[in-house]
């Protein structure tokens, strides 16, 4: 969610910091800050709004010094402000955190009696506070960072940085990404590798509970019962972190873009001949009798989806939950039990919770990641990894479709190895498959007739989106999309709910977006479009040309998709769904690729 960055280095940090926390962006934030040690001072700078306002701050006000740390915010507890800004500092010690201290109040009250007052309404400066209590004790930097983690409730990364410490950064992570890099001479720390890559391409990522001491000799981790831990160094390929536009106007114009090329790489990598190879030992789904999908947001509408896929390729029952509800409901876990936990970041808070909750539960911990390194692939038995490259957009284009891609390959070898399938029916879908990259291309086509469609649904204020089976978690990504970049209220249905309440909503004034291709319940879609559009409803109908022919001429608008394989279709779909509520946001002028309020990792519960 926010994003931390770390130099013990050679040069002036304050640019340096400032460049790696651009990399961090995408994550959103809603402030800035940076604290560095020059001379044995501890001094810090912060701004409120974009990392631009910070840059400008240092020109007029330059922080210099050779070690610092810096931060961008995403506001939890106190609203945006400068002084609510990270990093916090307290006397000697300044602290910057990812995540949430659940237990500040009752540190703070333990500060009180020690006469030590706030001065914002965070709970990051309870653990500044806190270390300058230990400190004015009489004990040294580092021990009174870790007695004071030691008193930490909740999930964290932090990075402290002491007055007259010109060579020491203390780190901790439980429950929030955190990586250390290494230099020639030099040390860094951040969220992720992205932060890092243009300054190393050699990584160790910190493990749950582990807590390192950081100089530019090397890092000494501790793991969370304090013993030496030898986390391994990974070289990361730094072009596959490089975040640029492309030649875009923004990020998300550019990763929908990319969609063929994703898509193709991820059937390409498990598609070998005519079988489907997943790493390690794989997955041996005769002794599976059920499955579990978890996960949030645009990701669990890629599981919803996958449901109609394992339960009607492979007659696997499929349960599906939302992350952040599916451990407090502690549901029971039979035995031949499968959990698939989806997650972009791998480091989403309530998903790694739910796969904790089902650790020694489940026979088999499945996940379908874009980072192989994050906490949910290395506390998985399987990760399938989506190769969608980095997203840095705010709502998931690409990243979704691999997604899908993915969990399609893996019905499919279900359905294999179940017997569920006959071989000439796998090899029908099979081929759907290497054909879709293709039409995705086909798809993208229809951008300009979907921007001027977009220009007339930007004047709407309620919008609703229906499909039916496959297409139904569909409308859902599809009304997701339109409310995250537009901030138009956007909703979505079941085609056939639609007499069941939300038929009151229909008027004139209430664009209806109908994701309807020429498949198994075309026909029954379209009755369900014609009640709206006897009601003045305004139809948007996405189908295929033979689709849209049958429909006839009386709808609002129409975009047209290549015909596709019906078991296809979510993900070719998801094209159009996005592309639409991409020109809608550009043409209400709003921040595309970092939406108002919303994070690209959600590293809190």
């Amino acid at each position: 969610m926010c994003g931390i960055v770390g130099v013990l280095g050679n040069h002036e940090v304050a640019p340096i910091l400032v460049e790696a926390l651009k990399r961090l962006e995408y994550r959103g934030y809603d402030s800035a800050g940076i604290a560095t040690v020059q001379n044995g001072k501890l001094d810090r700078r912060r701004a409120l709004g974009k990392l631009v306002n910070l840059s400008d701050l240092l020109v007029h006000d330059p922080l210099p010094g050779h070690a610092g740390i810096g931060h961008t915010r995403w506001a939890t507890h106190g609203e945006p402000s400068v002084i609510n800004a990270h990093p916090h500092q307290s006397g000697n010690v300044a602290v910057v955190h990812n995540g949430i201290i659940e237990n500040f109040r009752d540190l703070r009250a333990e500060l009180a009696e020690a006469g030590l007052t706030p001065e914002t309404e965070t709970d990051t400066e309870t653990v500044a506070m806190m270390t300058r209590l230990h400190m004015d004790r009489g004990l040294p930097p580092v021990e009174a960072a870790f007695k004071t983690i030691d008193q930490l409730e909740g999930a964290f990364a932090l990075a402290f940085l002491f007055d007259g410490e010109e060579d020491l950064i203390v780190v901790a992570r439980k429950g929030s990404p955190l990586a250390i890099g290494h230099g020639d001479g030099e040390m860094f720390v951040g969220s992720d590798a992205i932060a890092l890559a243009p300054l190393t391409d050699r990584i160790t990522y910190l493990e749950e509970g582990d807590r390192a001491v950081v100089t530019r000799a090397g890092a000494v981790i501790t793991d969370a019962e304090g013993r030496l831990a030898n986390r391994d160094m990974q070289q990361i390929e730094v072009d596959a972190a490089r975040v640029d536009k492309a030649g875009h106007k923004h990020f998300m114009s550019k990763e929908i873009a990319e969609q063929p090329a994703v898509v193709a790489r991820a059937i390409e990598h498990y598609l070998q001949g005519s079988d489907i190879v997943l790493p390690g030992d794989g997955i041996d789904f005769t002794k599976i009798d059920r499955l579990t999908l978890v996960a949030c947001g645009t990701a669990f509408y890629a599981c919803l989806t996958a449901k109609y896929w394992f339960e009607q390729l492979a007659r696997i029952p499929v349960e599906v939950d939302i992350a952040s509800e599916f451990r407090y409901r502690e549901p029971p876990i039979p035995n031949r039990t499968m959990a698939l936990f989806v997650s972009q970041s791998g480091e989403t808070a309530d998903t790694l919770a739910a796969l904790r909750y089902c650790k020694e539960k489940a026979d088999k911990i499945v996940s379908v990641v874009n980072v192989t390194t994050s906490s949910i692939a290395r506390e998985s038995d399987v990760t399938l990894p989506i190769f969608a490259g980095v997203e840095v957009g705010v709502a998931s284009t690409k990243a979704f479709t691999c997604q899908l891609t993915v969990l399609l390959l893996l019905a499919l070898k279900a359905a294999k190895a179940r017997g569920a399938q006959s071989d000439a029916e796998l090899a029908t879908h099979l081929s759907a498959l290497q054909n879709l990259p293709g039409a995705i291309n086909v798809a993208l086509g229809a951008g300009d007739s979907i921007r001027r469609t977009a220009r007339k649904l930007s004047e709407a204020r309620d919008v609703l989106f229906l499909g039916r089976g496959l297409m139904y978690p569909l409308a859902l990504e599809g009304a997701l999309k339109l409310k995250e970049i537009s901030y138009i209220h956007a909703e979505a249905y079941a085609s056939g709910e639609l007499k069941h309440g939300p038929i009151a909503l229909i008027d004139k004034n209430v664009p209806v977006i109908v994701m309807a291709p020429r498949d198994s319940l075309f026909d029954k879609t379209v009755s369900n479009m014609q009640e709206v559009m006897a009601r003045k409803g305004k139809v948007l109908l996405m189908s295929d040309s033979q689709g849209l022919k049958e429909a006839g001429d009386d709808v609002w608008e129409e975009i047209e998709m290549p015909a596709a394989p019906e078991i296809v279709t979510p993900i070719l779909y998801a094209v159009p769904a996005q592309l639409l509520a991409y020109h809608t946001a550009v043409a209400k002028g709003t921040d595309v690729d970092q939406p108002r309020n919303l994070a690209k990792s959600v590293t809190v519960e």
